[in-house]
């Protein structure tokens, strides 16, 4: 295989007068054909148009020392050698128009001649591997030695290093114990799921999914993506989080883009805007299948375009943001629906994680169960801990097939919650697990409990996510509200049923706004409650 090396010539280090006395002082590009050991087939040397007299005479010297190297002659006018962006894309032009053959030739890219700018270059063009090569250090020999210089060979192959990549592993794995919480988890599908994240969040800025069912830990994920991306010097701006099943008709395209004062009733100032605020950071936007069609739509522009129209504006407005997006639903089913843009789902599909349930890792219920020991500890300020038996039984039964762990993540935080304030001097006991196990019987066997409650009218109105994370007691009386509301002609009739006796007491009966009030609550309206 034969040798290319590809050097700058040095308009000051390689001139040293015509006279035999140049041959006693270094020059770079004569010295890198002179080692015995570094045999250059060909060197392509690149200069300007003012240089030609230099170049004709620095290849006869080659010619005389080294007959076997073939110098061949490539002009290359830098307008301003010391404008980078000149010099770059000048050297850029010459690497995309030289045939390189890797398979036959070996480069060397000769990084100690040109000015400093030009070294730069070469070096971040052979890094991004537009020169297919490795760099060449020369330098001078050392005080009365008679040797023609120095030379280093450096392969920007950073793996093939082993102090650098034991150092590089040793990120990769504090980057992924960090994403994982610290806790040490047992799941192999999980960790590697992990490991590939933590590798995607540091070298790519490109849309994330992630997906799961609710409570399984994607917000903490997407918050943790982004503290490692901070630490890591990829972002400068701060975690915009928002779910979007809150955002609803023009206040969804407000929240999102902005608006200008005066776009709409009620818009009395000028408002950035969520995508505005995550510029130079990192948008997580949770719940992303909840988004209309519209919001939808000038989604796919800004990710793709970095602009946007904020609402009631004339003009474009600009951000840089790198995009999480979060969902429990099926979006690919939503998009065949045409509930879900076929073409956004493609833009943020291109790096999708699945979060499993706490059921399908129940391996990592334990080192989970110390996590939030720990967290409640410190929130608490004093120690919490099980004693051994009544660890025992929390485990056997958080394994076994009644726990359900319908919430995931949230049902397990909720439990610890519960049984951390009520253990006395910081010991949870059996009796203490005895009494949280029975409420999480009551609360995982619900479908039959609520059997005689309206309770598929509420999933099928708010949605299973929504409903798992109210109170039971708030779910029964949203189920009487809507059951009553179904069975009346008016909301006050409905009201006069419901509010019989606090009614009395009031001096004006309205019960009508009483009524609409707890339905705003739950983004409802009588019209789609009512039957008759």
């Amino acid at each position: 295989m034969k040798t290319v090396a590809i050097s700058i010539l040095g308009t000051t280090k390689d001139r040293r007068g015509k006279s035999d006395k140049r041959w006693n002082k270094w020059r770079p590009n004569i010295s890198m054909c002179q080692h015995d050991d570094l045999l250059i087939d060909r060197l392509e040397l690149l200069f300007d148009n003012h240089s030609k007299n230099l170049a004709d005479q620095v290849t006869e010297d080659i010619a005389r020392i080294s007959p076997e190297t073939n110098v061949v002659h490539h002009r290359v006018n830098f307008n301003d050698p010391w404008d980078f962006e000149s010099v770059y894309s000048n050297l850029l032009d010459f690497a995309r128009d030289y045939a390189f053959k890797p398979d036959q030739e070996q480069y060397l890219v000769h990084i100690t001649t040109g000015t400093h700018v030009a070294q730069i270059c070469l070096y971040l063009l052979t890094e991004a591997g537009y020169f297919p090569g490795r760099l060449l250090q020369t330098s001078p020999a050392q005080k009365n030695s008679n040797l023609p210089g120095q030379y280093q060979i450096i392969d920007l192959d950073l793996s093939k290093y082993d102090q650098i990549a034991s150092r590089f592993q040793r990120e990769h794995q504090e980057g992924t114990t960090y994403l994982k919480g610290g806790i040490e988890t047992n799941n192999q599908a999980f960790n590697q799921m992990i490991e590939q994240l933590e590798q995607v969040s540091i070298r790519s800025d490109a849309p994330i999914l992630i997906t799961g069912p609710t409570g399984a830990g994607k917000s903490q994920l997407a918050q943790r993506v982004y503290e490692l991306r901070k630490q890591r010097g990829k972002l400068e701006g701060g975690l915009v989080a928002v779910n979007c099943a809150t955002l609803r008709g023009e206040n969804a395209m407000s929240a999102l883009f902005g608006h200008r004062k005066g776009a709409f009733t009620g818009a009395t100032t000028h408002r950035p805007g969520l995508l505005m605020e995550a510029d130079k950071g990192l948008l997580f936007l949770d719940e992303i299948g909840e988004l209309g069609l519209d919001e939808q739509a000038m989604l796919l522009r800004a990710i793709e375009h970095k602009r946007f129209m904020p609402f009631g504006s004339d003009k474009e407005v600009s951000s840089h943001f790198q995009l999480i997006a979060g969902t429990n639903r099926d979006l690919i089913q939503l998009s065949r629906e045409g509930k879900f843009r076929a073409d956004l789902l493609a833009r943020i599909d291109l790096w999708t994680y699945r979060l499993p349930s706490l059921r399908e890792r129940i391996e990592d219920l334990e080192p989970n169960i110390d996590f939030e020991l720990e967290a409640f500890s410190t929130k608490s300020g004093h120690l919490v801990s099980f004693n051994k038996a009544a660890r025992e039984r929390y485990l056997n039964f958080g394994r076994s097939g009644e726990a359900s762990w319908s919430a995931n993540f949230r049902d397990l935080n909720a439990s610890i919650l519960r049984m951390g304030t009520l253990a006395d001097g910081g010991r949870i006991t059996t009796q203490v697990v005895e009494e949280e196990i029975h409420r999480l019987q009551i609360k995982w066997q619900s479908p039959q409990i609520k059997s005689s409650l309206p309770f598929a009218r509420i999933e099928t109105l708010l949605g299973r996510d929504r409903i798992e994370q109210m109170d039971y007691y708030e779910q029964i009386k949203l189920a009487g509200l809507i059951q009553v509301c179904e069975e009346s002609n008016s909301m006050a009739a409905a009201g006069r049923k419901l509010f019989q006796v606090s009614r009395t007491a009031k001096k004006s009966n309205n019960d009508s706004h009483r009524i609409r009030q707890l339905l705003d609550k739950y983004g409802l309206k009588f019209d789609q409650l009512n039957k008759t």
